[in-house]
């Protein structure tokens, strides 16, 4: 770029608010429209040639800073999804097509990330167009048109800019005279410049196109989404770059990735112990415990040395965690990523584990002797983690009758007692302070149905907290009033206008309809939930003398029903004019620290610790995290546009490559060979019944599903799950 076209590159983050006034600086034909075209040549995907015909450019200033470009020029001669929801005959389209312009290009700078901007630079522009193009060129438009790459955006700004989506193009472009098959697709965007267009154009209401609501333009991109047919692909593994070598390296791989934390060991004899642990985690150890480890790993002796590790090992374990969390943040940061708090209960016999008890038990489904754990995770769309561990030690425990056994398992002499909500608490704050960036807080009912929780959230997070059945809540905000005295003492204090619901009766209000949702794709194809969304008043008993219920908050009330029929209730304080389709994310944003259980205890051996003290669960719990972030770093770097291997598959692969066999190594890439071959036949079997399911329900319009050709990307979005 010339010299006097630099421009500040510093990045912008925030929201819309935070930033200085956003504005439009009309360049076509002045000395600034050679930086418009220089910025678009570079960083807009189609980059840029030059325009022919009519045309307005526009650079999108924050202040002085130039953030952002976008055009409109002639619109495109025919496109069958705009002329069919336009109605008008060919003749009259010859006529009128000079009152449609074409937002051609708009493109916001890679380093402004500012939430809700593209939206608001588009509303702004359709503003500002219709005055300048009839200004400029005597014609005032009164429809603006759109078209966009489906297979790489889903027009998210322009939904929000109340754009209607109206169809989809048929893959050809215009060249000479004629038109050739290109087969890139694109979804059709129109936006309404004037209310009374039809009218003004003399052109008849079509009682076929009315106007889509959202909730049918949804429909449709969820339709085109389960219409896609995607096919196996021999080359999948080599375009993401797992080869023999790639695998044989691995074990290198994982020596550097915990050279980070070896600072916090006090010394090298420490520092192997460690990594020989986290090895023993990867093994193929049935148990992976300490002596099976150690016998593994070392000679006799290392038994005890690996068991001195753990039990009085000086390592700082409150460095490993946050070196861990760093690493997390780097990877898969995002401002509007989920912190999920939960817990994990561990069965055990004997009575002298460190928090043992006889308590609920997650696992068990029932009271029964256990240790309880409280962790915290955090998950965005590029994956999940585990961030944080802490051991529930129950209030007996620290009574006189449990002094001797505390002392023996080496708890802390300034611990003091604290439940398992008000250590999920101190984790979120712990991990808050340390930069973990999140917007959304997910917790089950044990933490949702607790006012004290909720009440101790960070005050600029939205929750999404997951209650009881028997909740009960307010259809709408009652008044508080004096009941009328009827016999005995005069009422004292005030009490609701109308008689609070439970959220299950919700559920069963036939008045209340449900409301199908598509939250993506999943290992057996698109995942259909029924929904219901309203807005409720959140109760509480009051503290007071009266005992009675009281109203608190309005919140959203989401109600989801399984395929098995199961329905789950949440509570969740996001504004009231939330899109949707956020709510909807939040939702899904959930489930993955109950992957993350599942992968830990299923594959590295997170149940399968025999130390007793408190020092050995903490370090265990903390190592098993990092192992487990290790697959996922794996994940990423072996991946096209989505990660292709599971769980199962990173750690064979890593097993492999720590045997240093190179027969070893070949088996494990025909065994993730042939199960990423066999789990993409199981999808597409289950995709094509569960598609023909919703067609019989009438969710689907009842088209022919023709063969496409192969899509790897769409491969590897299912393949992922």
């Amino acid at each position: 770029m010339k010299e006097n076209m630099e421009i500040d590159t510093h990045d912008i983050t925030g929201h819309l608010k935070d930033i200085d006034r956003v504005t439009l600086e009309q360049v076509t034909k002045t000395e600034q429209e050679a930086l418009w075209d220089e910025l678009v040549r570079n960083y807009h995907y189609l980059g840029y040639q030059k325009m022919i015909g009519q045309r307005i450019k526009y650079l999108v200033r924050s202040g002085e800073r130039v953030i952002g470009a976008i055009s409109y020029n002639r619109p495109v001669q025919r496109v069958g999804a705009r002329d069919t929801y336009i109605g008008w005959t060919e003749a009259k389209r010859q006529e009128l097509l000079k009152y449609v312009v074409s937002n051609n290009r708009y493109l916001i700078l890679p380093w402004v990330h500012v939430r809700y901007l593209a939206s608001h630079v588009l509303a702004l522009s359709l503003k500002q167009v219709q005055k300048d193009w009839e200004s400029r060129f005597g014609v005032r438009p009164v429809l603006a048109e759109t078209f966009i790459d489906i297979s790489q955006y889903r027009g998210t700004c322009y939904k929000a800019a109340n754009w209607i989506y109206v169809g989809e193009t048929k893959g050809f472009g215009k060249v000479g005279k004629g038109y050739v098959y290109h087969g890139n697709q694109k979804a059709v965007y129109l936006y309404e410049l004037d209310h009374d267009w039809r009218k003004k154009l003399d052109l008849p209401t079509p009682v076929t196109h009315s106007r889509l609501t959202p909730s049918q333009i949804r429909q449709q991109e969820e339709r085109r989404m389960l219409l896609g047919k995607p096919d196996w692909d021999e080359r999948i593994l080599a375009s993401c770059g797992l080869d023999e070598q790639a695998v044989a390296g691995l074990g290198d791989d994982l020596a550097d990735y915990l050279q980070a934390f070896i600072g916090s060991c006090v010394n090298s004899k420490q520092a192997d112990l460690l990594a020989v642990y986290v090895k023993g985690l990867f093994s193929d150890l049935d148990r992976k415990s300490i002596e099976p480890i150690a016998l593994r790993y070392s000679d006799k002796t290392g038994v005890r040395n690996l068991q001195m590790f753990f039990n009085q090992g000086k390592v700082s374990q409150e460095s490993l965690l946050h070196i861990h969390q760093a690493h997390v943040i780097e990877l898969l940061g995002e401002a509007d990523g989920m912190a999920n708090v939960d817990g994990s209960d561990f069965p055990k016999k004997g009575k002298h584990s460190v928090g043992v008890a006889r308590q609920h038990c997650g696992i068990l489904g029932k009271t029964d002797n256990c240790q309880a754990g409280v962790f915290a995770g955090y998950s965005s769309s590029q994956g999940y983690a585990l961030l944080d561990r802490r051991l529930y030690v129950p209030k007996k425990w620290f009574g006189e009758d449990y002094r001797k056994r505390y002392t023996q398992c080496g708890v802390p002499d300034d611990l003091t007692f604290k439940t398992k909500n008000e250590l999920a608490l101190d984790m979120l704050k712990d991990c808050r302070d340390h930069g973990a960036p999140f917007r959304w807080i997910g917790c089950d009912s044990a933490f949702g149905a607790d006012r004290e929780f909720l009440a101790g959230l960070p005050a600029d997070c939205y929750y999404f907290a997951d209650v009881r059945e028997n909740q009960l809540v307010f259809p709408e905000w009652p008044e508080m009033i004096l009941p009328e005295q009827q016999r005995g003492r005069r009422p004292r204090y005030p009490r609701p206008s109308i008689s609070p619901v439970r959220v299950s009766s919700i559920a069963q209000d036939a008045t209340i309809p449900w409301e199908t949702t598509c939250l993506g794709e999943g290992s057996k194809g698109p995942i259909y939930t029924r929904t219901k969304r309203l807005r409720v008043v959140r109760t509480e008993i009051n503290q007071g003398g009266s005992k009675c219920i009281r109203p608190v908050d309005d919140v959203w009330l989401y109600i989801r029903e399984y395929e098995n029929g199961r329905i789950k209730y949440s509570f969740s304080n996001a504004p009231a004019d939330i899109a949707q389709t956020e709510l909807d994310r939040a939702a899904t944003m959930r489930w993955p620290i109950e992957q993350c259980f599942n992968e830990c205890k299923s594959h590295l051996g997170m149940d399968h610790y025999e130390s007793r003290s408190w020092n050995a669960w903490h370090l265990h719990m903390l190592l098993v995290i990092i192992a487990h972030f290790f697959t996922m770093r794996l994940r990423h770097r072996f991946k096209t546009d989505q990660p292709i291997l599971t769980m199962p598959m990173t750690k064979c692969l890593i097993d492999a490559s720590l045997q240093n066999s190179l027969s070893c190594i070949r088996h494990a890439i025909q065994l993730v060979q042939y199960h990423l071959k066999r789990n993409f036949v199981a999808y597409r079997s289950h995709r094509k019944t569960r598609v023909q399911n919703l067609m019989n329900q009438q969710l689907l319009l009842p088209v022919h599903l023709n063969e496409e050709k192969r899509d790897l990307n769409v491969l590897h979005k299912c393949l992922a799950l």
